[in-house]
């Protein structure tokens, strides 16, 4: 039992003192990569980024050969990005290339480990620049359309987890596209395309989105409610539809819910800013007894404005147009004229105009209207006088 101590514990000091060791080999060949990165970000024509990203993919192919690259914090390679898998499985790293035409090149790679057979894979991303922009069937990995993804969402698809990706691409100098796509992982090899996106009665295998280079369009995954929230573009004018570097977001949103292994299309969805259950805020107030100024931690809680116990709540929220909204203002329009309306009958009605010339009202004229008036009167009660 001694010696069994004892060699547990020297296998204990033993992984302790390699990990670190394997770190700082990791931090080392990162200062290598940063260096031939700040040459390829310095480049000042196609010939010399072409050399020079050669360069770092072969120096950051090695290194990503070794496992702890899947978990490895690459802090200063601030121009590659880096994203994770929550299930710590994937990560897909890549970067762009501008050319001097500003149109963009992309690279990348992808990690992941496969647990049932134990194994480790590097798959480099290799774009296919001589295909359509837009592909609709299935994308290998040395056949890829080029993107730069910032999001990973595991999903099961049957009994196999497949990953839904977000992406952005730069396009031309008068449009940019959000995309979203599935990647499935066989073995070491790594595709793109399922067909899991339902529009409508279609099922594509995955979805682009093209709009004005000047503007942002929304693409994020919301965890708490598990749905992909986009903004929904329209073109700036009717006569622009079909030409999309003119589409825009038009204040409505849509959202992809995942429901029975599809990310099936909602349209004019709500989009809620709401804070996260746990959330706090410190506020500072004063004592009105001391007079001194007191520390709060408040929960921040969302109400629901169609929650008839929230405060003010109770009220249907529906999106308004602005057809609607001016079909609106006629409604109130009316209902105010009739609320001016006067129900008494022994006062004139002060919304009716009058529609006399201003020049030509008198005081004696108005006098001569009323003895006229009664002359009349009169005139008829002798008449009815005279007959019975």
């Amino acid at each position: 039992m001694y010696y069994m101590k004892l060699l547990v514990g020297f296998f204990t000091v033993l992984i302790s003192s390699y990990l670190p060791a394997q770190e700082s080999a990791m931090a080392s060949q990162e200062d290598e990569l940063v260096s031939l990165l700040d040459l390829l970000r310095s480049s000042i024509n196609d010939a010399e980024k072409k050399t020079n990203n050669d360069a770092f993919m072969i120096e950051f192919k090695q290194v990503l050969e070794n496992k702890s690259a899947l978990t490895y914090n690459f802090t200063k390679l601030g121009t590659v990005g880096f994203i994770d898998s929550p299930d710590e499985l994937v990560r897909i790293i890549n970067w762009n290339v501008e050319q001097d035409d500003k149109t963009q090149h992309y690279y990348g790679y992808v990690l992941h480990y496969d647990k049932r057979k134990k194994k480790y894979y590097v798959t480099e991303l290799k774009q296919d620049l001589f295909s359509i922009n837009q592909p609709t069937e299935v994308v290998t990995s040395d056949k890829w359309y080029g993107a730069l993804y910032y999001k990973i969402i595991p999903v099961k698809r049957g009994s196999k987890m497949v990953y839904t990706v977000l992406g952005w691409d730069g396009n031309t100098t008068m449009s940019n596209i959000k995309l979203i796509d599935v990647m499935y992982l066989t073995g070491k090899t790594v595709k793109f395309g399922l067909p899991m996106f339902k529009t409508g009665k279609t099922i594509q295998r995955r979805l682009f989105y093209e709009h004005a280079e000047k503007i942002t369009m929304t693409l994020n995954y919301e965890e708490d409610r598990k749905r992909i929230m986009m903004d929904h573009l329209s073109p700036e004018s009717p006569t622009m539809k079909g030409y999309y570097s003119f589409y825009v977001p038009d204040l409505s949103y849509d959202a992809l819910k995942f429901e029975k292994g599809k990310w099936v299309l909602h349209e004019d969805v709500i989009g809620v800013n709401r804070p996260k259950e746990n959330d706090q805020q410190t506020i500072y107030a004063k004592d009105p007894r001391t007079g001194k100024i007191k520390k709060h931690v408040i929960d921040i809680k969302w109400q629901n404005p169609e929650d008839a116990n929230a405060p003010a709540g109770g009220n249907e929220h529906v999106a308004v147009t602005p057809e609607g909204e001016a079909k609106d203002n006629k409604k109130d329009t009316k209902r105010q004229r009739r609320e001016k309306k006067n129900t008494n009958p022994n006062v004139p009605e002060y919304d009716k105009r009058d529609k006399r010339d201003p020049a030509n009202i008198s005081f004696y004229n108005d006098l001569d209207k009323s003895k006229g008036k009664r002359r009349r009167e009169a005139r008829r009660k002798r008449k009815s006088n005279r007959r019975s």
